[in-house]
């Protein structure tokens, strides 16, 4: 099956030249178009559509640069038609310094004659791709009818996830817990209007009575603690999404032992996420395999299924690929003159030279 990502390939060079540009703004835009529970409905056709299709897809650890204050990577990927990249940072300390822990963007191109087809936002982008991935993979791995979710660490993508798995998955709990308080009443008044039922929580142990699926997402760049195995019952869905490089984790190990443990890209996870923790030959299930049949997901009621997501670039990928379907639709998005066009490809100094005299 193709999944080309743009819809015109047979263009003249020159129409070519102007790259449609999602900004925040325009982000917003198609999001509340859609609704943002809709949109990543949608979203996660195509991310489980892209897992599926798993072997047609370049693939490689994200190229990351590690610092004092935080990281910066590039997540690449391409399925033989389309090439994607994402741009992403995470900073845990600008949150206190009045900036976004996580900003981002993307790019769509060619890979027949390399000229990029999209470059969007992806801070919005980005929030919306992991909570409709967490949500595909509950699908596989959650307890059937699953009602209640646990969400600890309520900051940028918590309202999020909560959608997500209430559009996806039926949820109408979500049982909330930060050590900020105040994230926590952001969440919950976010959340007023969503028809689920908001129930605050004073401790991770609080929020995880009752729960089917165990949400994790919380943004400090060190090996915490935020679950212990005594917290955790047999038949739970845990969703660690929080863990993601090295050095960073949120799971006690005794979990990962007890756990059925599924991943999006080993040599990826095993630097990045709770699996960190383990030995290199611990066995874990690749998601895609999952989803295209090849392995079982959850198998028996008792079981403790882990899915520990670091994000992966097939991802970004599958949202860029929405977003660029969206575009002849909402029509929210601007031209950008990204590309020279010279009137001879061999003459680029001659454009140059030729808008000087203009």
């Amino acid at each position: 099956m193709k999944h080309t990502a743009t819809t015109s390939f047979n263009l003249a060079p020159s129409a070519l030249a102007m790259v449609p540009f999602v900004s925040v703004e325009n982000m917003m835009r198609i999001v509340n178009t859609l609704g943002p529970a809709n949109a990543m409905q949608q979203m996660s056709q195509y991310i489980e559509s892209d897992f599926a299709r798993w072997d047609q897809f370049d693939k490689t650890p994200r190229v990351a640069a590690h610092s004092r204050e935080g990281v910066i990577e590039l997540m690449p990927t391409s399925d033989g038609e389309t090439y994607g990249f994402k741009y992403v940072n995470g900073h845990p300390a600008n949150m206190a310094r009045g900036f976004q822990t996580v900003t981002a963007f993307g790019v769509l191109a060619r890979v027949d004659n390399g000229y990029p087809i999209l470059l969007s936002e992806m801070t919005v982008l980005t929030a919306l791709r992991t909570a409709a991935t967490s949500a595909v993979a509950a699908k596989y791995l959650a307890p059937p009818q699953s009602q209640t979710m646990a969400m600890i660490g309520n900051g940028a993508q918590c309202e999020f996830q909560a959608l997500a798995f209430q559009q996806i998955l039926g949820i109408n709990t979500v049982r909330l817990f930060d050590i900020d308080p105040a994230a926590t009443k952001k969440a919950a008044a976010n959340l007023a209007a969503s028809g689920l039922n908001i129930v605050t929580c004073t401790s991770s142990q609080d929020a995880v009575a009752g729960a089917d699926i165990i949400t994790t997402c919380t943004a400090d760049k060190q090996c915490a603690t935020i679950l212990t195995d005594n917290m955790i019952g047999s038949g739970v869905h845990i969703n660690a999404i929080g863990g993601d490089c090295p050095g960073k984790t949120e799971l006690h190990r005794d979990i990962l032992l007890r756990s059925d443990i599924f991943v999006e890209f080993p040599p990826q996870t095993r630097i990045e996420g709770e699996i960190q923790q383990l030995p290199e030959d611990h066995p874990v299930t690749e998601l895609w395999q999952v989803i295209a049949g090849k392995a079982q997901g959850r198998k028996s009621a008792d079981q403790i299924t882990l899915f520990d997501s670091v994000g992966f670039a097939t991802e970004d990928f599958s949202a860029l690929r929405f977003i660029h379907d969206q575009l002849a639709r909402t029509g929210h998005f601007v031209e950008l003159d990204m590309l020279a066009d010279p009137d001879d490809p061999r003459d680029l100094f001659g454009m140059v030279k030729r808008a000087q005299n203009a």
